[in-house]
């Protein structure tokens, strides 16, 4: 129950995000045919044994839970597809995939901008490539479970953080800007990552490179 707790609380059902995106499950499964759209980030089969004044009831279910973000990228991919009347076969996917292209690429320059930095070629010279890796990761339903909205802002802190942070954490003893410079890190990953389900915890992202360098450094949340 905790698991199921924790689900119903930090994202939405596949009842839920068809709903507030105002769309049929139909459609859901065409933009994720399509290579548009994420899988859900969680795959759940319950089996169920209800004993009542009424008897015994065994029921089992498939349950699907998706990020909160994208009922927006459900949206979105809606507009697009509303916009091409005209033309019916278009599948969009290109320009899907440009629009998660540029809000990467402008979160990794907006966050250069406010002092965060790398030399990782993942976020210069080799940005791109990099980023074609992450639309992969994204469709797969990946940063769905691990960040927390699962969408292209939320992905590309995390990414940045994680490489700042292993960088540093390699240098051992740290000056005073390094410190400074690993806590800002710290806390956009923080910011940036999902809690993460209760079994999953103690191996995430989030405990390793949050709490763990948090505690190691004594660094401020």
């Amino acid at each position: 129950m905790e698991l199921l707790n924790y689900l119903n609380t930090h994202f939405l059902s596949e009842q839920a995000i068809l709903k507030e995106a105002n769309i049929t499950f139909e459609t859901l499964e065409h933009y994720q045919s399509l290579g548009i759209m994420p899988k859900a980030s969680y795959r759940l089969n319950v089996t169920l044994h209800c004993d009542s004044f009424f008897g015994s009831k065994d029921d089992t279910q498939h349950l699907r839970f998706y990020a909160t973000g994208y009922v927006s990228w459900l949206k979105l991919v809606g507009a697009l597809f509303a916009s091409s009347v005209m033309d019916p076969d278009m599948n969009h996917k290109d320009e899907v995939y440009a629009v998660f292209m540029v809000r990467y690429t402008q979160t990794i320059n907006k966050l250069k901008g406010l002092g965060h930095t790398s030399n990782s070629p993942k976020i210069n010279s080799g940005l791109h490539q990099h980023i074609e890796q992450e639309w992969i990761h994204f469709l797969d339903g990946t940063y769905g479970l691990c960040t927390l909205s699962g969408l292209p802002e939320d992905i590309a802190a995390k990414e940045f953080a994680i490489i700042e942070i292993n960088e540093l954490s390699l240098l051992g003893t740290l000056t005073v800007p390094q410190t400074v410079q690993l806590t800002r890190a710290v806390n956009l990953l923080d910011d940036a990552s999902a809690l993460f389900a209760p079994h999953e915890r103690e191996r995430s992202t989030r405990q390793r490179l949050v709490n763990d360098m948090r505690e190691k450094y004594q660094l401020s949340a």
